[in-house]
């Protein structure tokens, strides 16, 4: 699992996320002052993925509704992620 230290100094950052398309490949990019990513995928297409707290996950992420759902799967745990454009800014809008 993530550390208790990890998780405090996550649960208060507020990162920058910038999405950017080259051809049919999608890459976010997430800035924190903790820790910054970078994915690359294809909408629809399964690949693996290291998250920030540095779980290797396989993962999914489609365009519904204008929404951009990301779904992580291991070790028989599942995370979804939607996010959704909000005027000029980018929201997490839930996380289950």
């Amino acid at each position: 699992g993530v550390g208790f230290a990890t998780r405090q100094v996550g649960s208060m950052t507020k990162p920058t996320t910038i999405i950017s398309q080259e051809g049919d490949t999608i890459i976010l990019k997430t800035q924190s002052t903790f820790k910054n990513t970078e994915i690359k995928f294809k909408l629809g297409e399964e690949f693996d993925e290291t998250t920030a707290d540095d779980r290797k996950v396989k993962s999914l992420v489609t365009l519904e509704g204008g929404k951009l759902i990301h779904i992580q799967k291991w070790n028989d745990k599942e995370t979804s992620l939607v996010r959704e454009v909000n005027g000029n800014q980018l929201v997490l809008v839930s996380i289950k």
